[in-house]
């Protein structure tokens, strides 16, 4: 495809260093995707300034990806198991993503199926697909970033490339989330509204009535924890309520 745009980088001086990340990742052979700032500015046509790039991969590569780099003399670090490994060449580094930090978002094969092409930096590059994009965003909702006006802007510039029908068995257990965003949408763009298909919002509302006629949950759970683990920490430690796993105290005690 034809990027509607690309980012500019933070630090012009690092380009060399992405240039060459990116001819080693393509000189690997394993898959990986370009995520993050420059999937949306090409699926948007928003430029913004980025610090680094998001590269996603499989979980059983993404140890691959950091042996590499470190063989050949980059900086490596896991700085969380569950989702995420950096490569560092000084004060420059890119991400290695394999899952979202609260374990939602696997990458996997379907990634890869609807992943676009485009060149960055004079390598050939797939990015993911649009209805990943959206997905990848969903839940990033914390007090310092909030991604919910880019998933909004994907679903405006191209939302006749979303699969709905993914994209809601993505958000299955929590359909309440992309809901939100879908209304959130609505809202932003009263005359775009046609740009949701009709089914997914009858669909998503039929759930929400469904779950109005039942009672509430008796364990006390705060999913909020999902969105920042900081800014919800007091639910969990003072107000008895679970975090994402485990126990907490039941309403009716």
């Amino acid at each position: 495809m034809n990027a509607k745009a690309e980012p500019t980088l933070k630090y012009p001086e690092s380009e060399a260093f992405y240039a060459e990340a990116l001819r080693e990742l393509n000189h690997l052979g394993l898959p990986f995707l370009l995520a993050g700032t420059y999937a949306l500015s090409a699926y948007t046509g928003i430029t913004r300034p980025t610090k680094d790039l998001d590269i996603f991969c499989k979980a059983g590569d993404y140890t691959r990806v950091l042996s590499h780099f470190k063989s050949i003399g980059y900086s490596v670090e896991i700085e969380d198991d569950r989702w995420l490994g950096k490569v560092f060449k000084g004060q420059y580094f890119f991400d290695v993503i394999f899952a979202s930090s609260n374990g939602t978002m696997p990458i996997g094969d379907q990634w890869f199926e609807r992943a676009r092409q485009i060149e960055v930096f004079g390598s050939p590059v797939r990015i993911v697909g649009p209805t990943e994009l959206v997905w990848s965003k969903c839940f990033i909702q914390l007090r310092h970033r909030y991604d919910g006006a880019d998933v909004a802007h994907t679903i405006l510039k191209a939302h006749d490339q979303i699969d709905w029908h993914a994209l809601l068995a993505y958000m299955e257990v929590h359909w309440e989330v992309l809901l939100m965003h879908l209304l959130n949408f609505r809202w932003i763009y009263p005359s775009e509204r046609d740009k949701v298909p009709r089914w997914v919002m009858d669909e998503l509302l039929d759930r929400l009535a469904k779950q109005l006629d039942l009672p509430p949950p008796q364990m006390k759970v705060c999913r909020g924890r999902m969105f920042s683990r900081i800014d919800y920490e007091i639910d969990v430690k003072q107000w008895g309520f679970a975090d994402v796993g485990g126990e907490g105290e039941w309403r009716n005690e």
